[in-house]
């Protein structure tokens, strides 16, 4: 294993590469304002031929992703396609028609379930659990929720995670995500289905919308994903078999001040697989 060094330029790592799969929140904005930098590298990117899939485990379907996108500063042009875990999750409770759905989550995810046949009943009620992340995320941790979890529990309840993120960046804070709530309840003994990175379901749709723009397959050497997050980007990203660039400004910023470059013990220690590049921030 050798070190690892920063990148200062996107445009010195896409000389073979065809298709950019992109995190969203970290890499493209923080939640509260878009990165122009790298709102740029993504579109000049798409310009010089290449292709955009931006690829996210917000629990809402795409349209909803765009038009927080545009809220935040994100431009339609740099980028070709989005996939979400909430779309994923929305062909989950499609496909059960007519059943009772417990929705652990806020109202503003409630797209997740609007228009389709489905029953939102109280936990004791439930065929099943979706969780979107918590109902109040600026005052509550997985912790809150453990007797809920317990009556889940006696229940024998299947929980979908419409978001494996276990934190994200609001602006210059952390806050907790549905994937805090379900690794809770996968630790207690619950099942939980999780759709979004790092399973592989959102990295074949991202590919299929890949292949939808382009026209064609792109092999996988010739992909290269970015993202910020060792625990969902890294790890999906080469359990796909496809290289990652890792921005470091996201949820591990702190492991990086004053870092130059890392060295094997330390890529080993982080990352375990490491990606094919640090940068502080996502540019051109």
């Amino acid at each position: 294993m050798t070190t690892l060094r920063f990148a200062e330029r996107l445009r010195d790592l896409t000389g073979q590469v065809d298709v950019v799969l992109s995190d969203i929140w970290g890499v493209v904005h923080n939640g509260l304002e878009s990165f122009p930098d790298a709102c740029a590298a993504l579109h000049t990117f798409r310009g010089q031929g290449g292709t955009v899939v931006l690829i996210t485990n917000a629990p809402r379907p795409a349209d909803s992703v765009q038009r927080q996108l545009r809220k935040l500063g994100v431009p339609d042009d740099c980028y070709d396609a989005i996939v979400s875990s909430g779309d994923l999750t929305r062909n989950f409770v499609a496909d059960r028609p007519g059943q009772a759905m417990h929705l652990i989550g806020p109202d503003r995810d409630s797209s997740i379930h609007r228009g389709l046949d489905v029953k939102l009943v109280p936990l004791t009620e439930s065929d099943y659990i979706v969780c979107s992340g918590l109902f109040d995320d600026e005052t509550e941790t997985a912790e809150d929720y453990r007797d809920m979890m317990q009556q889940a529990l006696s229940k024998k309840l299947t929980m979908v995670c419409a978001n494996p993120d276990i934190i994200v960046e609001r602006g210059d804070r952390l806050i907790y995500c549905a994937g805090a709530v379900a690794e809770l309840y996968r630790e207690m003994g619950g099942e939980v289905i999780f759709y979004g990175k790092p399973h592989r379901p959102i990295y074949d749709r991202a590919m299929a919308l890949a292949k939808a723009s382009r026209g064609k397959d792109t092999e996988l050497g010739r992909v290269l994903a970015i993202g910020d997050s060792v625990r969902t980007d890294l790890a999906g990203a080469h359990g796909y078999g496809i290289d990652l660039l890792f921005v470091t400004r996201g949820i591990h910023a702190g492991d990086f001040d004053g870092v130059e470059q890392m060295n094997a013990a330390e890529v080993k220690e982080l990352f375990g697989h490491p990606p094919k590049a640090l940068m502080r921030e996502l540019k051109w």
